[in-house]
């Protein structure tokens, strides 16, 4: 028996070896059939070696697959900015020192004989302005370069009247001049238009279909009868009651950038219900969060308050920047708390103001004071003023940089551009009559190219136009810069010329300042802003408007009509927006316009 064992036992030995062999076989060939691990969105079809998890360590534990952190694409850098004067531009050429004991700052009112701010304040390109869909300040942001958001698809380049509503006057009390009624919308009077999302928008005071609506473009017109009205863009129905401010807006007013349901306009006159000023408005509730800027400041060399300027936000440093017509420029640390889960805005603002007195402002013809908007670039800010001076300002010292002397009176806001990475600024002016010639004379009117970096006009082009009591002639409306398909054009928008009730926009080239088109047919003059809007080609359209009360289509690169419309409703000053198809104004006849491109 024992002989048979010892015989079996390389039997079985083969047989368990056999056996083993087969649960090897059989094992591996689950392994293969297992089905594949669950993909993560960001990670790649073929896992890296770390990734793959090993057939020993599977039946115990979960796999770990790793998702690669989303990279940004690599920001472009800023070109690199740092302006300087030149004999021609020295700021002593212009300013009067002694006036003001080299007292140029005050903050949180105590004069201070130098300045630094806390924070640095480092304006980047126009485009990354804002964080919200529209057009949320004069001309849509720090370059002020457009007042157009989106593209165009027109088939028939013609107008469509969507909708219209009515707005009223208010009665303003000029220092001088007496009693002034105004009406409607005047210069420059452009609305703001802005896509709220829809979490801002259950949070407002908007009717309940507006909050409900899954997306909503609110029109926002701050107009001189004292009111703030919201309208949805496409069909003009009310997003909810007008805010009545009882302060004579002309300016265009401004949102702020990072979406807050903020909103800063200034009156341009002081009416029944007190002098003019600065708001920050609670777009939450409609109601004042803050007032500044109010007649009576002991540091202002000139007791005239106005705020026709359209403010800007520094979102990085939440720095509001206003300037205003008695010669100051406020910077507003906002100190800003917004909380949308709970409904609340709030600011608690310090204020450092700066202002300048020029030589020409000791007499009575030149004034202080600044109703052009501010331009913004890196640290500086270049601001165009009553008095015919162009300065850089640097927003981090409040030290004049360069001023250029602009001949007189400036009204229409500068325009930035980069080319090939250098800034250059396009600017006009008006013709103030009894300044440097008497009424009902003519004089040559300058547009010019500056370079930003000396404030040196690189060149310059005249306009003989002329002007009327209180009526100026000369570039009331901001020029607008070309892109796209027409990069190499700006267009000009000159009144009063050739006679004194025409107008003309013309085009001027970029790089020579040569005229190279006008569009003549104008039965009278504008102060309205030309905005141009682009179809998916690039090919430019300028929507403009004329006291005539009509709006015109011009092919921007010929400058031929392609098409015009009557609004009926009174004479034309304020400047368009154009969001997509929509183009919505004001008149001083005491409407607001929503007009589709077809």
């Amino acid at each position: 028996m024992k002989d048979t064992l010892k015989k079996l036992i390389p039997v079985f030995c083969a047989v368990i070896v056999i056996i083993l062999l087969i649960i090897i076989i059989i094992v591996k060939d689950n392994d293969n059939n297992e089905p594949a691990l669950p993909t993560v969105s960001d990670t790649t079809d073929n896992p890296t070696p770390s990734q793959a998890p090993s057939s020993t360590a599977q039946a115990t534990q979960t796999p770990v697959i790793t998702t690669p952190p989303a990279t940004e694409p690599p920001a472009t850098p800023l070109p690199e900015f740092s302006p300087y004067a030149v004999d021609s531009t020295k700021p002593s050429n212009m300013m009067n020192d002694s006036k003001i004991n080299n007292i140029f700052v005050e903050v949180n009112g105590v004069q201070v004989p130098s300045y630094t701010t806390d924070t640095k304040i480092d304006f980047s390109t126009g485009n990354v302005y804002s964080s919200v869909e529209g057009i949320i300040t004069f001309r849509g942001n720090n370059f002020r370069d457009s007042g157009a958001y989106g593209t165009v698809n027109m088939t028939e380049f013609a107008f469509e009247k969507v909708w219209m509503h009515e707005t009223g006057m208010m009665e303003g009390i000029g220092t001088s001049s007496g009693s002034h009624i105004w009406r409607g919308c005047g210069w420059t009077g452009q609305p703001l238009a802005v896509k709220w999302p829809k979490t801002t928008r259950a949070i407002m005071n908007m009717y309940d279909w507006a909050k409900e609506a899954d997306e909503l473009v609110e029109v926002i017109y701050a107009t001189m009868d004292g009111n703030i009205y919201f309208y949805e863009l496409y069909t003009g129905e009310p997003t909810r009651p007008p805010m009545f401010v009882g302060h004579i807006f002309k300016g265009a007013g401004a949102l702020d950038p990072r979406g807050y349901p903020l909103m800063y306009c200034g009156s341009g006159d002081a009416s029944v219900n007190g002098t003019a000023r600065a708001f920050i408005i609670n777009l939450i509730d409609c109601t004042i969060l803050y007032q500044f800027g109010i007649k009576g400041d002991p540091f202002a060399k000139r007791n005239w308050t106005a705020y026709d300027s359209s403010a800007l936000v520094d979102a990085e440093t939440d720095t509001l920047i206003y300037p205003g017509e008695n010669g100051i420029v406020y910077f507003v640390k906002l100190n800003s708390e917004y909380n949308e889960a709970e409904g609340t805005i709030s600011v608690n603002p310090e204020i450092t103001k700066w202002r300048y007195y020029g030589k020409k402002s000791s007499g009575s013809k030149f004034y202080l004071g600044i109703e052009a908007s501010a331009v913004a670039w890196r640290g500086h800010l270049f601001l165009a003023d009553n008095g015919g001076h162009l300065m850089c300002l640097n927003i981090n010292t409040l030290e004049l940089v360069w001023v250029q002397d602009l001949l007189d009176d400036t009204n229409c806001t500068p325009v930035l551009e980069l080319e090939n990475g250098h800034p250059y600024l396009y600017v006009s002016t008006s013709f103030h009559g009894g300044w440097r010639y008497s009424l009902d004379s003519v004089a040559d009117i300058p547009v010019m190219k500056i370079d930003a970096v000396t404030g040196e006009i690189v060149w310059r082009i005249d306009y003989p136009c002329y002007t009327v009591k209180d009526v100026s002639g000369g570039v009331q409306g901001t020029i607008a810069i070309g892109k796209n398909n027409v990069s190499d054009l700006i267009f000009v928008p000159v009144a009063r010329y050739p006679t004194k009730k025409e107008g003309r926009i013309v085009a001027i080239s970029k790089e020579t300042g040569e005229q190279l088109w006008s569009y003549d047919n104008t039965p009278k003059y504008s102060w309205s802003s030309p905005t141009v809007v682009y179809n998916s080609d690039g090919d430019g359209f300028i929507i403009w408007a004329s006291t005539s009360g009509y709006i015109y289509i011009i092919d921007a690169r010929t400058g031929v009509l392609l098409n015009e419309i009557s609004l009926k409703g009174g004479l034309i000053e304020a400047s368009p927006i154009v969001y997509d198809n929509m183009v919505v104004i004001g008149t001083k006849g005491m409407q607001i316009h929503g007009v589709k491109l077809k």
